[in-house]
């Protein structure tokens, strides 16, 4: 129970009841803008249509689009670069976290700052300006006659890409999961005897591996649905599934777009399930 300023004890159903109220126009946004629009990519699935005009006759013949040998290249881009991309945030995600975790550093939280500092840069700004660097022509060519990697086009500018703009993504849950680690559990590894690299695979991982998990999952997804950094420093050359998507609502092929965007929803909602599955306590998606 809770009581008000006037001392008056609220009834819990009460309680309850005022916070649905508020939690109210947090649904009515969630309908209109997620269900609303994931319905309407269903029904568009299984009709006719040609541009923005719409036959009602059912059919499954845009369902034909996931055969297609373009849809299937992307997607397998899309699942190599995306778990790749992860592989290597996981990496430099666990070394960064916990060297953080590590140091005598004071003010650590002011760290993390500075590393999540360039995600409040607009993400189209920092993507083109990794495609100047990237490129053959950069800065220091005109400067000192440097020339530039020229990778612009290739799957590793992709992949540095991804990882430059998800990494802070994969550090802030296993950073904060490192916090939560109770220190006597430090004092006693040492004292049976385990080295400090012993130590950190035999305790120290294992305790922030739903950290891991959450960082995973807060990289891939994003990795596997996206298309401006395929489009910015793919050039064109190297198609992911979100750009198939984003070409053909581009074209107006709803139909097919919406073929593609649905799958990739239930890809989406099929990694959460899991993860809801195997995580009763729901602390891998905090």
């Amino acid at each position: 129970m809770q009581k008000n300023r006037t001392n008056r004890v609220i009834p819990p159903h009460q309680v309850s009841h005022h916070l649905d109220r508020l939690a109210k126009p947090y649904f009515i946004w969630l309908y209109v803008f997620a269900l609303f629009p994931m319905l309407m990519m269903i029904f568009l699935m299984f009709v006719d249509s040609e541009g923005v005009s719409i036959e009602f006759q059912w059919t499954v013949d845009n369902l034909s689009v996931l055969t297609e040998k373009s849809t299937i290249v992307a997607l397998w881009n899309s699942i190599r670069l995306s778990i790749l991309t992860t592989v290597i945030c996981i990496f430099f995600g666990v070394l960064i976290a916990h060297s953080l975790y590590k140091s005598k550093i004071k003010n650590k939280y002011l760290v993390l700052l500075l590393l999540i500092l360039p995600m409040w840069t607009n993400f189209l700004l920092r993507i083109n300006a990794l495609a100047a660097i990237f490129s053959e022509h950069t800065i220091l060519t005109s400067m000192i006659g440097l020339p530039g990697p020229n990778i612009l086009g290739s799957d590793f500018a992709i992949l540095i890409g991804m990882v430059f703009t998800y990494l802070p993504f994969m550090v802030m849950p296993i950073y904060t999961q490192l916090e939560k680690i109770d220190p006597l559990l430090h004092e006693a590894a040492l004292d049976l005897g385990l080295t400090d690299t012993k130590k950190f695979f035999k305790v120290v991982l294992p305790l922030s591996s739903k950290g891991i998990v959450s960082g995973s999952i807060t990289v891939l997804l994003p990795c596997l649905s996206g298309f401006a950094i395929p489009k910015i420093l793919g050039k064109g050359n190297v198609l992911l599934i979100g750009n198939i998507i984003e070409q053909s609502f581009y074209n107006m092929d709803f139909n097919g777009g919406s073929v593609l965007a649905v799958l990739l929803l239930i890809i989406i909602l099929g990694v959460i399930l899991i993860i809801n599955k195997t995580d009763k306590e729901g602390e891998t998606l905090i």
